[in-house]
């Protein structure tokens, strides 16, 4: 009979995981509340396997994992969680846990499956886990990503193709695994060209040099965009995410890749201002009293229609932001100056800038609609682009206070639902959608903007 030590802060998620092990796997099960308490009881006692949840307060399973390893125990450890994202399935693996399980409704199959894994995990303990081994197990975990995603292994042959890719590009997984020199390119571009997943090691220029534009980049891991050509001859914008995976000794293996085409969820600005971006310096808008005088001549209104005139009309966000600034060193508290100033920032993809004048506007006028909705945009681009929930959480929170004062913006809660797709709620985000459609529909839909056309 085998031993199992089961980790988990939910009491209910331990009696019920626990029940199911001891009835139906034939094992001994000792239950846990927190990892803290785990490690004691590891000093005194040994077990043939260890389940552990991700997310826990004071010490998380991966934070548990890694002190595990570094004593040298080398007991099989499967993270269970309810955490949706591929990252903490890397990073489980990357620190040498034997398997990811993913919570999820249907509690059945799952336990029946931790089972499995258990009895898998154990016995690769006895025989040794080598990188053949290894590559099996993120085939399936990559199988659990709702995102597409594939991994190639060191010699550039595709070892894993799950369905989201099989759905974005057309090509199935029997006809993609094995396939090398950049195979896996061809959907996207018509052609073998290098992808992220090729570059993960190179310098920053580099990647640049070949037409991507670089989000996040760390030791091991980047998220970059570049653009692609569309079925219908457009462009299109393309996100990936490259991770370099290693087995529990620390040896490389291969490297994830992540595609997604965000055209239609960060809009079309990407595509139409980054020639502007890479011309425009940064410019901050100074923060001084104002100037009596020229807030009496007219001077502060004048220059801020003067960049809303720029911007809206002729789309020159620079000349526009300096406009803006001037504004607003006559008139630090011109709620829509700052406003402008970051939406103009936004086009020119200076993201985080662009949130914090957008930022201020809202302190300005909390009460605003059009302010609020900027900047749930705002962070709904920065949540998409950098793949960081805790933004997104941030975003969906502004279009909630927005709906709360006007729950008839159809588009507030169409981004609403884009937010919480992107957070792994496709259950959730279907109502919001149909929320959306059924204002536009009844002809209901409402949304507390400026008239751009008559201000300018």
């Amino acid at each position: 009979m085998l031993s199992v030590l089961l980790i988990d802060d939910e009491e209910e998620v331990l009696n019920v995981t626990r029940l199911f092990l001891e009835r139906f796997g034939d094992m001994k099960v000792q239950v846990s509340r927190s990892a803290k308490e785990s490690l004691g009881l590891l000093h005194d006692q040994t077990f043939d396997a260890i389940i552990v949840d991700y997310d826990m307060p004071e010490i998380n399973g991966i934070e548990f994992l890694k002190i595990l390893r570094s004593k040298g125990d080398v007991t099989p450890v499967i993270i269970f969680t309810g955490v949706g994202r591929e990252y903490a399935a890397i990073e489980a693996l990357n620190n040498g846990a034997n398997f990811y399980l993913k919570k999820g409704e249907e509690i059945q199959p799952q336990l029946r499956e931790m089972v499995h894994m258990i009895r898998r995990a154990v016995e690769g303990k006895m025989v040794g886990r080598g990188i053949g081994t290894a590559q099996k197990i993120l085939t399936d975990v990559v199988h659990f990503f709702s995102d597409p995603a594939f991994v190639i292994d060191r010699d550039g042959k595709v070892i894993a193709w799950n369905d989201g890719m099989v759905n974005l590009s057309g090509i199935e997984a029997a006809d993609m695994i094995g396939k090398k020199d950049h195979a896996y390119a061809e959907p996207f571009f018509g052609r073998k060209v290098p992808l992220l997943v090729d570059m993960v090691l190179e310098d920053p220029e580099v990647i640049k040099k070949n037409n991507y534009s670089i989000i996040a980049h760390e030791d091991g891991k980047i998220i970059a965009w570049t653009k692609a050509p569309g079925t219908d001859g457009a462009e299109r914008i393309l996100w990936m995410k490259a991770t370099l995976l290693y087995d529990g000794k620390g040896i490389f293996i291969g490297t994830l890749g992540g595609i997604r085409d965000i055209t239609h969820t960060v809009g079309t600005d990407l595509l139409i201002q980054e020639s502007a971006a890479e011309k425009t310096e940064k410019t901050t808008a100074p923060q001084g009293q104002g100037k009596m005088f020229d807030r009496l001549m007219g001077k502060s209104k004048s220059n801020y229609q003067e960049g809303l005139r720029l911007y809206y009309r002729e789309a020159k966000y620079e000349e526009a932001i300096a406009a803006f600034d001037r504004a607003l060193e006559i008139e630090p508290s011109h709620a829509y100056a700052w406003h402008d100033r970051g939406v103009c920032l936004r086009a020119l993809e200076k993201n985080e800038e662009a949130l914090e004048s957008i930022t201020k506007a809202l302190e300005l006028a909390p009460a605003e609609e059009e302010i609020l909705f900027t900047c749930g945009a705002t962070l709904q681009k920065l949540g998409i682009l950098r793949d960081d929930a805790r933004i997104l959480s941030a975003a969906a929170d502004t279009y909630n206070q927005l709906l709360e004062r006007n729950p008839a913006n159809a588009e507030a809660w169409n981004n609403l639902g884009i937010c919480v797709q992107e957070m792994g709620r496709s259950d959730m985000s279907r109502q919001y959608f149909d929320r959306a459609k059924d204002l536009k529909r009844y002809n209901k839909d409402r949304f507390k903007k400026r008239n751009l056309d008559t201000i300018v």
